[in-house]
């Protein structure tokens, strides 16, 4: 079973994950676009019980589109999103892709908000689509 650190930029706050990830998707809503600084946001969610965290992080929650909440954690020194706790789905955390600084982490089978999508971003083909 693979075990994987993803960590912020200056290393005080670290999730180590055992295991695979349950889902790996894209996101290109417009608040993932802000939050990341980039044009979409990509997630791997875990089961909660092979994830373990290290470090002090700061908090900040936001109700999505559909009126779900997350609490986003990030570190306090660097301002580096570590993980997050979508609502609803408690036995899950989700941790930032390139938290783990990984090129070899698996692709994502899900790619969401397509409408918000910029036009030259191309998904995996055999990802599901979602609107």
């Amino acid at each position: 079973m693979p075990t994987r650190i993803a960590s912020c930029s200056c290393g005080s706050l670290t999730a180590q994950v055992t295991g695979d990830p349950v889902r790996v998707s894209i996101c290109h809503c417009l608040a993932c676009q802000r939050r990341t600084g980039s044009v979409f946001g990509e997630q791997a969610r875990f089961a909660r019980e092979g994830v373990t965290i290290s470090g002090a992080s700061t908090r900040y929650v936001r109700v999505g589109d559909e009126g779900s909440r997350i609490t986003f954690h990030f570190c306090p020194n660097c301002g580096a999103t570590v993980y997050y706790e979508p609502e609803g789905l408690e036995a899950f955390v989700a941790i930032p892709v390139g938290a783990f600084a990984d090129p070899h982490f698996p692709s994502p089978q899900v790619s969401v908000y397509e409408d918000r999508m910029h036009a030259w971003v191309v998904p995996p083909a055999e990802a599901q689509h979602i609107p």
